[in-house]
C-alpha cells in the first residue's frame, strides 16, 4: 500500500516520486454511454510529433515503448508508464482524456478520477464540478527540471474524440472508403443508410485565423469569451485589476518580456469584462506603485513604460498593495453594482500571513474576489490555504500555481483564471454584496 497519499484539487500540480514505472488510472463510476480513453503524448507546442503518440484502445503502445494502454474496460483504462524511456521520448508531456463513445454528456458522468502510483506514492485527482460537454482533459503528466509533476485539469471540451485528437494534431480520416462497383442496394429496403456530412468542429485550443485588421488583444479577447461559452456562463461585467510581483526574483521575467505577455493576456479579460475595456495595474516588491489603467490599443510596451520601482524592488510585501487595492475600489470608487475581479502574480516569498489573512478576511464582505497565482514552485504561505480560511463571510479568494506561465495555452490560463470568479458573482448577489 502506498505510504504518501497526495490529494490534488482541480489547477493543483505536485511532483511524482522517483522511479521507473508509473500506473496511471482513469475511470468513471457511472456513464451514460461507454468511455473511449487516450492519452497525447504531445511537444512543447502541445502537438503530437506523429500519429504514433496517440495511445488509445486501437494502438497500445508508442515507439518508444514509454507508454502503454495495459487494460480497459468500458469506464476505466490503466496506462503504465516507463519514465525511464519517457525521458528519452521527443515529448514534453502526457495528456490523459476521455470522451463518450454515444449519447449524454459529463455532466452525466458520475465518480470521474485518475489515479497515480509510483512506487510508495499515490496521487489522487477526482473531479467534482460537473461539466456538459462530450469530452474531459483529466490530467497532465509533464516535465519539470529533471523529473516529472503531474497537474489536475478537469478541463471539458466540445466536439468528442475527433476534435479533441485534432486539436493534438492527430490527424484522424473518417471519409467513407470508395466503392469499387455502384452501390446495388434494393428499393425494398427498408433502412436505407443516409450519406450525412460530418459538421466541421473547430477545436477548442486551436487559433483563430489571424486578421490583419484585428488587433492581438482583440484576438486574446474572442479566446475569453470561448472559454465564457464553454462553461455556459453568460457574458461578465465587471472591473479588472492585476497585481505584478516586481521583487528582485521576478527579474528575469521582466527582462525576457514574460511579464508584458501575461499583462496582454489579463488585458484581454477587461476588454471582454469592463465597461470601457480598462485595465488596472498594480507593481509591488517592499513597496507599491499604481500604475496608470489601459485599454487595448495602448498594449504594447506597457511594462517597460510604466514599471517604475527600480531599486525599490527587493523582497516581497503584499499587504499595503493590497490594501490600496481595497482602497480604490471600496473608498475611491465604490460601485455595488459592479464586482471587481482582481488577479495577483506572486512567485513566492509570502511571508505576512496574519496581515494577508485580515485583508482577505475583511474584503470578503466587498464586493472584491482575489485570483493569486504562483508562478513556480515557491513559498506561498497563506495563498495555498486560501479554501480552507476561515472567518470570511465569502469565499472570496482562490491560488493556483504555474511552473512557466509563458508556457501554458492562453485556452488553459482563461479556463483556469475564470473557474471560481463566476461562481463567486452568483454566491455574491445571493448574499447581497453586489446589488
Amino acid at each position: 500500500m502506498a505510504s504518501e497519499h497526495i490529494v490534488l484539487n482541480q489547477g493543483q500540480n505536485t511532483n511524482l516520486a522517483q522511479g521507473d514505472s508509473l500506473k496511471v488510472m482513469i475511470q468513471c463510476d457511472a456513464s451514460p454511454s461507454p468511455l473511449d480513453i487516450s492519452c497525447f503524448m504531445v511537444n512543447e507546442a502541445g502537438k503530437v510529433p506523429s500519429d504514433d503518440y496517440f495511445i488509445f484502445y486501437n494502438q497500445n503502445v508508442d515507439p518508444h515503448q514509454s507508454v502503454h494502454l495495459e487494460q480497459a474496460t468500458e469506464r476505466s483504462t490503466q496506462f503504465a508508464l516507463n519514465m525511464t524511456k519517457l525521458q528519452a521520448a521527443p515529448i514534453a508531456k502526457c495528456v490523459f482524456t476521455a470522451t463518450l463513445e454515444g449519447a449524454g454528456t459529463f455532466a452525466e458522468v458520475q465518480g470521474c478520477k485518475a489515479v497515480l502510483t509510483l512506487g510508495e506514492q499515490e496521487i489522487t485527482y477526482t473531479i467534482t464540478e460537473a461539466t456538459a460537454e462530450t469530452a474531459l482533459i483529466f490530467i497532465e503528466v509533464y516535465r519539470y527540471q529533471q523529473g516529472f509533476k503531474v497537474r489536475a485539469i478537469g478541463r471539458g471540451f466540445f466536439g468528442g474524440l475527433k476534435p479533441l485528437a485534432e486539436s493534438f494534431g492527430v490527424e484522424i480520416d473518417d471519409s467513407p472508403e470508395e466503392e469499387t462497383a455502384p452501390s446495388q442496394a434494393s428499393p425494398a429496403d427498408p433502412t436505407p443508410v443516409p450519406v450525412v456530412a460530418e459538421p466541421v468542429s473547430t477545436p477548442e485550443p486551436v487559433t483563430p485565423p489571424v486578421d490583419t485588421s484585428i488587433g492581438k488583444i482583440d484576438l486574446l479577447k474572442r479566446k475569453v469569451t470561448l472559454s465564457l461559452e464553454k462553461k455556459q456562463i453568460p457574458p461578465i461585467q465587471a472591473r479588472v485589476a492585476v497585481v505584478f510581483d516586481a521583487s528582485g526574483s521576478m527579474y528575469s521575467l521582466y527582462k525576457k518580456g514574460v511579464v508584458q505577455e501575461a499583462f496582454e493576456r489579463i488585458l484581454a479579460i477587461a476588454a471582454a469584462f469592463d465597461d470601457n475595456g480598462e485595465l488596472d495595474v498594480w507593481f509591488f516588491a517592499k513597496e507599491f506603485l499604481r500604475a496608470p489603467s489601459v485599454r487595448a490599443e495602448d498594449y504594447k510596451d506597457y511594462v517597460a513604460r510604466t514599471y517604475k520601482l527600480g531599486s525599490k524592488g527587493g523582497t516581497n510585501n503584499e499587504p499595503p498593495v493590497m490594501e490600496d487595492v481595497i482602497r480604490r475600489y471600496t473608498v475611491e470608487e465604490p460601485n455595488v453594482r459592479i464586482p471587481t475581479y482582481i488577479i495577483f502574480f506572486s512567485d513566492g516569498g509570502v511571508s505576512s500571513k496574519s496581515k494577508i489573512t485580515k485583508l482577505i478576511t475583511e474584503s470578503s464582505h466587498q464586493n472584491l474576489f482575489w485570483q493569486f497565482v504562483g508562478l513556480g514552485n515557491a513559498n506561498y504561505g497563506i495563498l495555498r490555504q486560501l479554501d480552507e480560511l476561515k472567518g470570511r463571510f465569502i469565499d472570496n479568494a482562490s491560488f493556483f500555481e504555474l511552473d512557466d506561465i509563458s508556457k501554458v495555452s492562453d485556452e488553459e490560463l482563461y479556463d483556469r483564471l475564470l473557474n471560481e470568479f463566476p461562481s463567486w458573482i452568483v454566491e455574491a448577489r445571493r448574499k447581497g454584496i453586489l446589488a
